[in-house]
């Protein structure tokens, strides 16, 4: 008897209240945990996992059982094929919830093979770097960037003192995500 094959499926993930976007669309198995996708979408995005999440999915409220959000439900035990069977299903993301980070989450399409697909979580493709942790959300990141990029800025020095230097907001490298994403093995089951 043959063994049943694991849909590839095809996200795209956006960060919602950004112009112009920063998005990501990646392969990963269906069999996936939502733990699990919460891991790929936090290495494939560029954040730190510093924060509480939470998926939201037809009404339903999906986070790390040791958060103990109040209605949610434990993501460890459902399965990205269960809860988003179907090419556009979309459905919400949110991280940091002081800072308000929203993602929109669209399955594109599924696939039995690819071969682009090595087995494990791959970004195929994205635009723009991730803000950095705690900038205050999507207003607090036009803060920043106008504070960053412009040296008469008042913030200006302040801004670079704490990021560390420079920092390139349309910065985007696709070996480096996928590196990260090929050494993780949080996504494994």
């Amino acid at each position: 008897m043959k063994k049943p094959t694991i849909p590839i499926y095809q996200l795209k993930i956006q960060l919602e209240g950004i112009n112009p976007p920063i998005w990501r669309r990646l392969f990963v198995p269906g069999d996936i945990n939502l733990g699990q996708l919460h891991e790929v979408v936090q290495e494939a995005m560029g954040w730190t996992n510093s924060h509480l999440h939470e998926f939201v999915i037809k009404g339903h409220h999906y986070s790390d059982p040791e958060a103990e959000l109040e209605g949610s439900r434990n993501e460890l035990q459902y399965r990205l094929s269960l809860v988003a069977p179907a090419i556009r299903s979309e459905f919400d993301y949110f991280y940091d919830f002081g800072d308000g980070w929203e993602h929109k989450i669209v399955v594109e399409q599924t696939v039995e093979t690819d071969k682009r697909y090595p087995g494990h979580p791959v970004c195929l493709a994205g635009a723009r770097a991730c803000p950095p942790e705690d900038c205050g959300g999507p207003l607090g990141y036009e803060d920043f960037l106008a504070a960053i990029t412009n040296p008469k800025h008042k913030r200006h020095r302040e801004m670079r003192d704490w990021i560390g230097g420079d920092f390139d907001a349309e910065h985007f490298e696709l070996s480096e995500i996928n590196e990260i994403l090929k050494e993780s093995r949080e996504w494994s089951s």
